[in-house]
């Protein structure tokens, strides 16, 4: 006699089938195509229907793919690897990492690092060829560059700069994006808390109601604990003050080591975020990509609004064949 003859001889069928529905509706979530997506500090980029999804991946450059529904993933043109930014069009030779694309005007610039230096390169579509001049922004090293283009149009760039630690750093940048104005590099904020270890890395900043909120992963990546917390500042020229709630994304719903995010808008306007997690709670890596929603959540008059982030998350996965 079969498991599954006992139990419906001692709970019904219809109990069976509805345990069983619920196990394979855990087990598959997200899953509507093919294998899950591997790809550390993941940043989508949405344009005209369709979305593009970089990462830390190739060892070639900064690989893409593309999305029309956020549900399934495949590389352009069917190919088994597509090169937004291959290493022989910019500085470096190895650790691409955490790339972010943005539209400035009418061209798409791609912030990066590589061998642990913050750089960037352009391209005329979202696909690449991003190219860049052969030098990093800032001479010395550093990693996970983001680009912040305030409501006066003033472009800034925040990155994490090693000081006992991973620190994160902001400057004003010229027009063309590719150096600091001198004298307006400053200090934003560093791992001084117990859940954050001795980093502080990944930075994100959005403005919300005049308020900005700069979100940022604590620990070391390989730790479980790796998560999400924020600052904020009333002006980017002033002090940086560290959310009290802080992680406010750590461990969500059966996942570990969730960090180094980015946030994005859909198709429907709708806040999104994208983050990596650890392969499974016994293996770093390859490191999965999953997306969430977040929110504002209104606070009493005079506070400030808490910004959350959905533990319901899902898994990117690819279209079936690709």
């Amino acid at each position: 006699m079969t498991y599954v003859t006992i139990f419906s001889y001692l709970f019904g069928m219809k109990t069976i089938l509805l345990a069983l529905s619920i196990l394979t509706a855990f087990l598959g979530r997200g899953r509507s195509g093919g294998e899950p997506i591997l790809r550390a500090d993941p940043y989508i980029f949405y344009e005209n229907g369709t979305y593009y999804l970089y990462g830390t991946y190739s060892e070639n450059g900064i690989a893409v793919m593309v999305s029309k529904d956020l549900k399934t993933w495949e590389t352009p043109g069917g190919s088994d690897e597509w090169l937004a930014l291959d290493k022989k069009d910019c500085y470096g030779e190895k650790w691409f990492w955490a790339p972010e694309v943005y539209k400035v005007g009418g061209r798409y610039v791609m912030f990066h690092s590589a061998e642990e230096h913050v750089c960037m390169a352009v391209a005329d579509s979202p696909l690449g060829p991003f190219k860049g001049d052969g030098k990093p922004i800032v001479e010395e090293q550093g990693i996970d560059n983001y680009l912040f283009i305030d409501d006066d149009g003033t472009p800034y760039m925040f990155w994490v700069r090693f000081d006992n630690g991973n620190v994160i750093w902001m400057a004003q940048l010229t027009e063309d994006l590719r150096h600091p104005v001198p004298g307006t590099e400053r200090f934003v904020l560093r791992p001084e808390l117990p859940w954050e270890t001795h980093i502080t890395e990944g930075p994100f900043c959005i403005k919300h109601k005049g308020t900005y909120y700069l979100t940022y992963s604590g620990d070391d990546y390989r730790s479980q604990d790796y998560a999400i917390g924020y600052a904020t500042a009333e002006s980017l020229d002033g002090e940086w003050t560290k959310f009290d709630g802080n992680p406010i994304f750590c461990k969500p719903d059966g996942l570990v080591g969730t960090g180094h995010h980015s946030f994005f808008k859909d198709s429907r306007g709708r806040n999104r975020i994208v983050f990596h997690s650890h392969f499974s709670d016994t293996e770093v890596g390859p490191r999965r990509t999953l997306i969430s929603r977040f929110k504002f959540k209104k606070a009493k008059a005079g506070a400030q609004d808490r910004l959350v982030i959905s533990p319901d998350w899902q898994p990117l996965v690819t279209a079936e064949g690709h």
